[in-house]
């Protein structure tokens, strides 16, 4: 059983950066890989990026390539989101995810989902 918890959210302009954080806590959590999702008033919950613990293998949505960076700390169980570049549409909650995976991309390949945390871009 894995809990995540994000953190790190708030309002930031168009063109800054922000780190999200999810820590993790559980025994068998090397054995899960973690993803980021985000959702938006009124739309789809849309996948972000993800990260393998095993081996660090890294998966990003088109919409944010050259953008954000997903990394883990496995010392601290934790995995990062780093976001650069942010543009008015990245605005959503952003949730922190914890699965056995296959894709990665879907939501059905994770089992354990955080709260959310709310990130919001300026224009």
């Amino acid at each position: 059983q894995v809990q995540p918890v994000e953190s790190g959210g708030g309002l930031v302009q168009a063109g800054g950066s922000l780190r999200l954080s999810c820590a993790a806590s559980g025994r068998t959590f090397s054995r899960y890989a973690m993803g980021w999702f985000r959702q938006a008033p009124g739309k789809e919950r849309e996948f972000v990026a993800a990260i393998t613990w095993t081996i660090g293998s890294t998966y990003y949505a088109d919409s944010v390539k050259g953008r954000f960076t997903i990394s883990r700390d496995s010392a601290k169980s934790t995995v990062y989101l780093q976001m650069n570049s942010l543009k008015p549409e990245d605005t959503a909650v952003y949730y922190c995810a914890a699965g056995g995976g296959i894709s990665y991309r879907r939501e059905s390949d994770y089992d354990y989902w955080g709260q959310g945390t709310q990130v919001t871009v300026s224009s």
